[in-house]
Parts: C-alpha cells; structure tokens; sequence
C-alpha cells in the first residue's frame, strides 16, 4: 500500500503558482468584456432621493448606467452558510443588489458599464447623488440605546439577534464567602483579511442561463445566492470557481456575483467583469467583526472558579452577513475553555453604521481569546497565582463532553501543547527572570491557549462528495466541492487519495476548478473543514472506486475478489504478494474490450455528523521600551494539536500565516472611522499597518499529534486556530513586563502612551 500521508510532498500546484501559469479569475476573463464599476455611498446613513446619470452618460466608452432605482426590490441572505430548508435557521435576507436606503460609507448605489476601465471610472465620478442623511451610529453599545439610529425597520434596537447560556446558579454561587472578584471589558478591532487577489467576477449569458466565474470560497453557495437575489431558479446559474488568490472568509460571501450576474442581464447577456480595487475590499467587501466583552469571574483562594458571566457585543455593521453565528461561536467557547459550575452568558449582534462584517479567519475565536485570555493573567495578577498554574488548575480536562456539540476531549493537549511550548521557549525560566523589573526597557513572556473546533456540525449542514475517475493509464482525476484557496488543501486530498485508492501519488490528478455544472457538491472552504470533511468522502468514494477495480480484475485474471488487492497501482495478490497486472493494463482492457466494455468510475456523498476539539498555545517574548511606548516582538511560539498531519510542510506554512496576522491584530491592524462622518480613515495598504515580515521575530512552530478517532485520517482543523492566541499572548508579556493590562487591540504606542499615564510609569 503506497503511503503518502504524513510526508512533506511538493504541493501539486507549485510549479503552475511558481511560473505564473496558473490561471486566475482576471486571466480567464475576455478582453471584450464591458467593466463595471461601482459608485459607494458617501454618507454612513440616508436615503438616496436621486441620482443625476447626464454627465456620466455623455462619457464615450459608457454603455449603461444602473441605479437602485433600476434594481429589483427583492432582498437576499449573502452569507456563506449551507441552506436550510428551516426557515427559521436560514440566513437573514437584508441585502438589495444597490441600495437606496444606504447604511455605511461605502454602501451601493448605482453601477456605471463601460467599454474600458478608464471611461467606466469616469463615469461613476461624473454620477451626482442626492442623499437625505440621516443620524448614524458607529459604536456597537450606542446602538443599543433608547432613540439610537434605526438601521434596519424590523430589528428594534438595533438587534440583529440575542441569545444566552446559562449553567447553575450564577447569582447564588457568587455570595460564597471569601470569593476574589475580578472584572474586565475587553476590545477587539475591525480589522480587514487583506488576501492577495482582490476579490473579481465576471459573468455573461449562455444558452439562457448565468455563468458566473469568481475568486471565491464557496461556488455551490453562490449559485444559490445568485438565484435568490436574481430571482431564477437555481439550475439556471453556473458558478466557475478558477485559482483564487486568498480568501481567509471575506470570500466565504456573495460579494458581488448576483450584481455582476444582473449587470450582464441588463446589457443582453454580454460579458461583464466587476473587479473590486483595494479600497473596496477594505470597505465594501467584509471586515472582521470589532467586539466588546465584559467578563466577571468569581474566583476561590485556592485558584478555583466560583461563578462567572460573559456578555459579548459584536458590531455587525450595515448589514447581516454570517451575522450572530460568530460572536455565538466565541460565547460557546467560554464555558468550554475553563469549566465552571455557575455561569451566564449572553451575546448580542447589533447593527450600525459601520461595513458589513462576515467571516474571517477564526471566525470569532480571535474576539473569544483574546477576552478571555486577558481576562485569565488578570485573575492571576489578582490572586497571586501563576499564569500556568492557573491554566493547569482549570482548563478543560481530558474526557471532558460538551453538551450540545458532543465533542470530547480525548487526550491531555492541553498540557502537552502547553509542555511543548515551554520547553520551547524557556518560559518558566524567562518568567522568573522577568519579574519585579525597573527601568525604562523591560521583558517579558505570556502565555495564551486557543480553543477551536472542526467543521459546523451540529450548527449547519455537513456533507462531502467525491468523484473519481480511472483513465486509460491507470491514472485517475478526482473531484470536490471543497475549494482550494492558496492553503494547499488540493495537495492534501491528492496525498489522502493516493494512500486510500491504492496507487502512486504522481498517479492522481485533482481537478482544482469548481464549476458546479460539474463539480459534486460541497459547500466550500471554511469552518477548518477541508481535510476533516473532504476525508470522509474520499475514503467512502475510494472503497467504491475498489471494489469497482478489484471486481473488474476478478474477471480479468479468474482470481476471487477476496485474495486480490491495489497497491501502488498493481493488481496483486495478498497470498503472495504476486503482481498480477498493473491498474493501466486492467484499464485499458476494461474501457476498449469488445465484450465487457467498462467505465471505472465512483461517486459518493457523505454526510458527516461530528466534530472535533483542536486546542493549542502560543507563548511570546516581548521587550517594552516605555518612554517610546513601543513594544517589539522578540519571539513567538505557536504549539498546536491538529490530530494526525497529512502534510507537515503545509502545516508549518498554514501555521506560519496565522501567526502573522494574530500579530498584526495584537500590535498594528485596525481599520478606522472618521466620528463625524462615518467615513473609513485607512482603508488603504498606505495607512493600513498590516503585519509584514519586518514586523516579525522567527516564527517558531510546533505539533502535537493526537489523531481524531471522529476522523477517517485523524485530522482536525489546523488553518484558523493559529490565528486566535498570538494577540492575547503578546498582550500578557507586556503586563508581565511592565505590570499594566491593556485590554483592548491593537496595542499602538498611542494605547501605551495612554495607559503608562495612567499607571504613572510615564510622568508629564
């Protein structure tokens, strides 16, 4: 049996990537197309009362011009989350293809067509809107409040939605005499995912249905969207997925295929391309959510917790996008992390005038961790505890079961990470040095531990297909509808086929576009699922593809079915480990014999339902120079249990990347509003302080490897989990420096300045 798992193979799409052969969405599309470009709002809230098209219109090259008053009042859900045939679990549908009732700086108002880039930018400079503006609310708590902007008609307050946890008897647990109360409010940033590749489509007419090619996550969901907001019927649209430049859950959206999609719809089905610049995904696209966490534990002499409440404010923006289910995900994680017999716990998605936020890499975990691992160092700052014994005293234990997810806890990771990472660093060395510091420049080292789970089962819908096909040679293509988007999941299915069929890996050829005429049907790339999920599939379709191959070569040699095997693309038998033919030779027998000619294919859908823990750590060093208030990062380390590797290269680099932009979000990334105006400040890569290699110590990296009994491979997510403790990490080696909490990111010498006033390490 030919084993492939677990080595560091080239990744399959290296050298196409390399040499620049690979083609992307702006590649693909034709040089005839007609350029759409969008005219975005310039108030934070209103009602658009005209839009003057004269000027716009007598630019040569202008074909068409389309404002909200020309699209259909029909709104739709745009968030990436599988369809529910429960109403009540369906995404909220608050999204019209252009807006007159705009709700953030940025919103969509009309679209100019044009012959060329350059007279489709002129004429959206030329378009005159007039605007009835209207009070606006940036901040996520204001908006809550008695006589606040109202955003959308049907959400009073304000709230997209409020939900709560409770567990025991908070109110009564927390009159235990001799209880340490510790309190806190924690901030997390809007913050933008930054992919390489803008997000693009372009669409067209063809045999009376929509083609739609994109740059995105989750092909099978947009065709849907598409429908809905177009109102055709789903068979009616065509999605091609190509190469994607990154994604990290901004494309894990409708963004704009449904209005490129209705573009070409209005000019007879000629090719439109709408490809967004850099300042329109920072504003237009999606943003990661900013959220607010209060927390109140009530904590025992001995380090024990008593009682603890978690409220969590998370600021939607202007419209629902993925909505509630990332601030409910980071509350799930509460309870989890540090069992406690006595809790509440509560979360509220709230609009405002602010962008649209939606998934990005960590989906709520970064908010979650970053709250409650400040919150956990300052607990121990109160109690005189350490910051590890703390953590070993209470974190989930080993055969721990969540209630509603059904996960367990099956190992002691949390402990082995933790070892690890220790070891790695030299932290408990480091701590003790580090301690009762003077002086203008101090170190210190942190600690901060993640929880992640796999996948959104029982959340969502969750389910996998797989194709594979034998070609004459004995070689083999594979298809799924589980999305390459630059994290080298293609690479993985490639080596998880060859190990599952039975045949050399330079054998297998995965068919790396998604085009749901095509492709079975998957959901796409997010929520840590590709290998977790895609492994159920490909398992179940290569034990069909087997049986399919070991019943042809019972025919082909006369031996029983039983005594027959595939390894490395031979027919052998398992008596004496004879080679009996190769896969070619049984192929090409089988598609050209004249008696019993066959087609050796296999096709299978699996439905999983289950999920899986991943847990981990990161550590970091930090040197603090006061008077500068300026922090420079000396070494991160980043421990993770992600089950069994398939790819230890893959795995390093998906770590690596996750790692970069949790120090981003812990020192530099914020995306800014103007208070007066709505109006984002830095949404551009000029004044956008995104994490860049010069910002970065070595990357240090490690594994531990419990393989997932819940898992075919033993897998478990690994792309998004590295991304949630760095920030929290580095954040509690500057208040073990300096002894001064910082509870909101990112933590900018402006904040320093701030608090080392307000501590009196600074003096005027």
């Amino acid at each position: 049996m030919s084993s492939c798992v677990g080595k560091s193979v080239a990744r399959v799409d290296a050298y196409e990537k390399a040499t620049g052969r690979a083609k992307y969405m702006d590649d693909l599309c034709d040089k005839s197309a007609l350029i759409a470009k969008i005219l975005h709002s310039t108030i934070a809230h209103g009602f658009v009362k005209s839009v003057d098209t004269a000027a716009a219109e007598a630019i040569p090259g202008v074909v068409k011009i389309l404002t909200c008053f020309d699209a259909p009042d029909r709104p739709f859900p745009t968030a990436g989350h599988p369809w529910s045939t429960d109403p009540d679990h369906q995404d909220t549908a608050d999204r019209c293809l252009l807006n007159r009732h705009v709700r953030y700086y940025g919103d969509e108002v009309a679209v100019v067509l044009a012959e060329d880039e350059v007279s489709a930018a002129q004429g959206v400079r030329a378009l005159k809107v007039e605007y009835e503006e209207l009070p606006f609310v940036l901040d996520v708590q204001e908006a809550m409040k008695e006589g606040a902007p109202q955003i959308h008609e049907d959400c009073p307050g304000n709230i997209l939605k409020h939900t709560s946890l409770r567990k025991g008897d908070y109110e009564a647990a927390r009159q235990e005499p001799g209880l340490i109360r510790v309190e806190g409010w924690y901030d997390t940033p809007t913050v933008q995912h930054c992919h390489i590749e803008n997000h693009g489509c372009f669409a067209y007419e063809e045999a009376g249905r929509v083609v739609v090619v994109s740059s995105t996550q989750i092909p099978h969901i947009v065709r849907r969207v598409v429908g809905q907001a177009l109102g055709l019927p789903w068979g009616k649209v065509r999605i091609i997925k190509p190469y994607i430049g990154g994604g990290f859950g901004n494309k894990q959206d409708a963004l704009y295929e449904p209005l490129c999609a209705w573009c070409s719809l209005q000019v007879g089905g000629r090719l439109v391309k709408l490809e967004c610049s850099r300042e329109e995904t920072f504003v237009s696209n999606r943003v990661r959510h900013a959220i607010r966490t209060h927390i109140i534990s009530y904590v025992r002499p001995d380090g024990t917790l008593a009682a603890r409440k978690f409220e969590a404010f998370s600021n939607q923006g202007g419209y629902a996008s993925h909505g509630h289910s990332i601030v409910a995900k980071g509350m799930g994680a509460f309870p989890q992390l540090y069992p406690c017999e006595n809790l509440e716990c509560g979360s509220w998605t709230v609009y405002t005038n602010r962008p649209s936020a939606g998934a990005m890499r960590g989906y709520g975990i970064p908010q979650a961790m970053f709250a409650c691992e400040c919150h956990i160092d300052d607990i121990c700052a109160k109690t005189g505890i350490s910051p590890l014994e703390f953590r070993r005293k209470n974190l989930m234990p080993m055969g721990y079961v969540d209630g509603f997810s059904k996960n367990e806890l099956y190992t002691d990771t949390f402990n082995q990470c933790m070892d690890k990472a220790l070891e790695m660093m030299g932290y408990r060395e480091k701590f003790e040095e580090y301690r009762n510091q003077a002086g203008p420049i101090r170190r210190g080292v942190g600690l901060a531990v993640f929880w992640y789970n796999t996948a959104v089962w029982p959340i969502s819908l969750e389910s996998s297909s797989c194709r594979m096909v034998v070609n004459q040679d004995g070689s083999l293509q594979f298809q799924t509808g589980e999305t390459e988007i630059g994290q080298g999941c293609d690479t993985a299915y490639s080596q998880m086929v060859a190990d599952a069929v039975g045949v050399p890996l330079s054998d297998v050829h995965v068919v790396s576009t998604q085009d749901t005429d095509v492709t079975p049907y998957g959901t796409g790339a997010y929520a840590s699922r590709q290998t977790y999920i895609g492994s159920f599939s490909i398992v179940q379709t290569a034990m069909a593809l087997r049986e399919r191959i070991l019943e042809i070569a019972h025919r082909q040699t006369r031996m029983p079915v039983s005594t027959l095997d595939l390894a490395d693309g031979q027919i052998v038998r398992k008596s004496d480990g004879r080679i009996l033919k190769s896969l070619g030779d049984l192929a090409m027998e089988a598609l050209y014999s004249m008696e019993d000619s066959r087609h050796i294919t296999a096709e299978t859908t699996a439905q999983i339902k289950s999920n899986a823990y991943s847990f981990g750590c990161s550590l970091a060093e930090v040197e603090v120079d006061i008077p500068m208030c300026r922090v420079k990062l000396l070494r991160l380390v980043n421990v993770h249990d992600c089950g069994r590797i398939i790819n230890p290269a893959l795995a390093e680099a998906q770590v690596h990347g996750g790692m970069s932009m949790a120090i981003g979000y812990g020192l530099s990334e914020e995306l800014k509003f103007d208070e007066k105006t709505g109006r984002p400040l830095n949404g551009n890569l000029l004044d956008y302080k995104l994490s860049t290699f010069m910002d970065h110590p070595h990357l240090e990296v490690g594994f531990v490897e419990n393989p997932e009994p819940t898992s075919p491979y033993g897998t478990k997510a690994l792309g998004e989990p590295p991304a949630c403790s760095g920030a929290p990490a580095i954040r509690n080696a500057i208040l073990n420096a300096t002894g001064v909490a910082i509870d909101s990111c990112p933590i900018t010498p402006h904040v320093l300045y701030r608090r080392f006033r307000e501590e009196g390490l600074i003096q005027e």
